[in-house]
C-alpha cells in the first residue's frame, strides 16, 4: 500500500511541478512577487498532496525567532521535502545551490529566473566570491538567503561536511543567522521512493544576531551552528 500511495504522489508531483514552473516563468516579467505566489502555490499543493496521499504531516516550530530584517537561514539537508516546503516556511528568499539544477527543464529555468544563487562546485574560490556578492545583494533587497551548509543531502543519523558559505555571507552583509533542524529524512528518505507516514517537524532554532555573527570567528561560528543543528535534528529523528 505504501508503494501505491507513494507512486500516486510521485505522479501528481511530476505533473504539478512543470505546470507551476511554467507559471513562475510566465509571471516573472510582472515582478518577483507575482512569480513568488506560484512558487508558494507549488509548495502548498505539494505539502497537501504528501499529507493526503502519503500521510506525512508538517509542523513548524520556532517562528518566534524570526527577525524583522532579512537574514541567512542555515538548514539541515536530508531529503527533497525541506526544499519543497521552504517557500511555505520563510519569507521570500534566494537559495544558494549547485548550478547543475538550472539544467533541469522548466523547474531549473524557473529557479534561475527567481534570482537563485547558483555556484559551480569545481571552483571553490570563485564560488565563495559569487556567494558573497550575490548574497549581500539579495539581503539588501530584503530577501532572505537560504543555504544547506552540508551542500548535499545526508542520510538520517549522519552529519555532512559543513561549509562556511552561509556564515561568510552573513558576516559580510551584517546579517543574522537563523538555524533550522528537521526530521524530513525519516519520512521522505534520501533518494527514497517510498514515503513513510508520520509528522515532519521543521524547527527554527534561536537566532544568532548580526552583532554576534560579526564578532565571532568564522570557524567557531560554523562549529556552533553545526552543533545546535545536529543536536536538534537527532532529537527530532528520535521522536
Amino acid at each position: 500500500m505504501l508503494f501505491v500511495r507513494s507512486a500516486l504522489f510521485n505522479l501528481c508531483f511530476f505533473i504539478l511541478t512543470p505546470i507551476c514552473s511554467i507559471l513562475v516563468l510566465f509571471f516573472r516579467p510582472f515582478g518577483f512577487h507575482a512569480s513568488w505566489l506560484w512558487a508558494r502555490a507549488w509548495s502548498k499543493i505539494t505539502l497537501w498532496l504528501v499529507k493526503v496521499l502519503c500521510g506525512i504531516r508538517v509542523e513548524i516550530e520556532g517562528k518566534e525567532y524570526f527577525p524583522d530584517e532579512a537574514c541567512v537561514v542555515m538548514a539541515k539537508h536530508q531529503s527533497a521535502l525541506e526544499t519543497i516546503a521552504m517557500p511555505m516556511l520563510v519569507p521570500p528568499y534566494a537559495w544558494i545551490l549547485k548550478r547543475e539544477l538550472f539544467y533541469i527543464p522548466l523547474f531549473g529555468w524557473a529557479l534561475a529566473m527567481m534570482g537563485t544563487i547558483a555556484i559551480r562546485r569545481g571552483n571553490p574560490r570563485e564560488a565563495i566570491k559569487q556567494v558573497i556578492e550575490q548574497g549581500r545583494q539579495r539581503l539588501k533587497e530584503k530577501r532572505w538567503v537560504v543555504i544547506f551548509p552540508e551542500g548535499t543531502r545526508s542520510a538520517v543519523g549522519t552529519t555532512g561536511n559543513y561549509q562556511p558559505g552561509g556564515v561568510v555571507v552573513a558576516q559580510k552583509a551584517g546579517a543574522a543567522i537563523l538555524p533550522m533542524a528537521h526530521n524530513a529524512g525519516t519520512h521522505w528518505p534520501k533518494r527514497g521512493f517510498i514515503k513513510h507516514p508520520g509528522t515532519v517537524t521543521f524547527r527554527f532554532l534561536p537566532l544568532i544576531d548580526a552583532e554576534t555573527v560579526k564578532n565571532t570567528k568564522r570557524n567557531d561560528l560554523l562549529e556552533q551552528l553545526k552543533t545546535v543543528i545536529e543536536a536538534d535534528t537527532r532529537k527530532l529523528e528520535n521522536l
